[in-house]
């Protein structure tokens, strides 16, 4: 099994003059720390305009200012929305981190969020998966050709050679966003690596994994286009190791931030006015409910032999790779470091030491030497609050802007002639 460490960038309010400074400072150490740790992979997202949820709006900069700093660790867009980013700039971005790291680069393509992300740049919720295929296509054949035009419905352009090429051949690992279960699928008929959430249980990581090898290894895989198929299914967690399961709890708020913020920024009753919210204020209530608790029991975190179990389990399923979400909602510096370092020292090893073996069970389920039981997936879901946002995510795609605001004011008034009387 192979880990990694994951930038959501966030950074809750209140803000001072340095806030994000001081944040992207951190998270530069982090990472190289992380690297002369041993860790296999940074990943960091890309999103725009959700405040204090993400400010990872520049992922190729901040994964090529981390080429610099380290020497080992792979470097992943985690992922690069193909809803408004051009496919030729997209291929550039991926090449230049490709040779700035020496051939590091992991390529995480995906759609985007929804209207407060997509509409400032032209793209609208409603086409994002369509524009987001043809962008694909448009885009790999760009690391290869040396001549290469395109002309789609949503991407047009010229024959030209798209320049520099990346050090990896044919291209960086393609991996595609999966914010829901069906994606895995969708991921693995594409020949792409899947990068999802950590599944409520082992039983489920085992139905998941062995439906997504069971597609990716068989002939029913249509690929977007021509490129190398990469058999790889990544989750990411909630994280923090700590010398006993009460510190890890106390040091791992951060996490059900994330959760929190994830669920309302994927609400269409929840639009807001740039800088008129305080998700860090209206988190403070949420935080002690149900939701949250269940965020805590689903994570990684805790003493370094509760994680042991947990992974013990994850890896006996077969799961490629655990994404760890360390940074999240007022965790330090100082308590993300300890976690990193602690981990690296503690557990981690013992998962490395897995590797070769799995890497062999990969190799004959591919080749079809191995057949998988197909689990029914049925009754294996991820977290509670991750259905709600994908069923939420998938209503908003059907409402405009204005639509959403509209449903907001609605709800508003229903919340408020609600209330009875005392």
């Amino acid at each position: 099994m192979k880990f990694g460490v994951f930038y959501e960038h966030q950074i809750p309010r209140p803000w001072h003059e340095n806030s994000e400074y001081d944040h992207f400072q951190n998270a530069l150490n982090q990472v190289e720390l992380a690297d002369k740790l041993g860790y296999d992979f940074a990943w960091q997202v890309e999103h725009h305009f959700l405040e204090e949820y993400s400010h990872a709006s520049s992922p190729a900069s901040f994964l090529a200012a981390a080429s610099q700093r380290t020497k080992q660790i792979r470097l992943g867009h985690g992922i690069l929305q193909l809803t408004h980013n051009h496919p030729i700039k997209a291929a550039e971005m991926a090449a230049n981190l490709d040779i700035l790291s020496g051939g590091r680069c992991e390529l995480g393509t995906g759609e985007g969020a929804g209207p407060t992300e997509l509409h400032p740049f032209g793209a609208k919720v409603r086409d994002k998966r369509a524009v987001f295929e043809e962008g694909f296509r448009a885009m790999v054949p760009c690391f290869t050709k040396n001549d290469w035009e395109f002309h789609g419905e949503h991407w047009d352009f010229p024959r030209r050679n798209v320049l520099p090429k990346p050090v990896q051949k044919p291209h960086p690992p393609l991996w595609v966003a999966c914010s829901n279960l069906n994606t895995i699928e969708y991921a693995a008929k594409r020949g792409i690596g899947a990068l999802g959430f950590q599944f409520a249980d082992p039983e489920g990581a085992r139905a998941w994994v062995n439906r997504y090898y069971n597609i990716i290894s068989g002939d029913g895989v249509e690929k977007l286009c021509e490129h190398e198929t990469n058999p790889n299914l990544a989750v990411v967690s909630g994280f923090m190791c700590a010398e006993t399961d009460e510190e890890a709890r106390k040091k791992a708020e951060g996490w059900t931030f994330f959760i929190f913020c994830l669920e309302r920024n994927s609400n269409p009753n929840n639009a807001y006015e740039p800088n008129s919210a305080n998700l860090w204020e209206e988190y403070q209530d949420w935080r002690t409910g149900d939701k949250a608790k269940a965020a805590f029991e689903s994570g990684l975190i805790g003493s370094p032999e509760t994680i042991r179990k947990k992974l013990r389990a994850f890896a006996d399923a077969n799961v490629d790779q655990i994404i760890l979400l360390n940074q999240a909602g007022k965790t330090t510096h100082e308590d993300i470091c300890s976690s990193l370092e602690l981990f690296a020292k503690e557990v981690m090893p013992e998962f490395h030491a897995l590797e070769d073996d799995h890497q062999e069970w990969k190799r004959k389920v591919m080749a079809g030497e191995i057949q998988l039981e197909d689990l029914s997936t049925d009754k294996h879901h991820k977290l509670e609050v991750m259905q709600a946002v994908d069923k939420e995510a998938v209503e908003s795609r059907r409402l405009s802007e204005e639509e959403i605001k509209k449903k907001a004011q609605e709800a508003k008034e229903e919340e408020i002639t609600s209330i009875s009387p005392i």
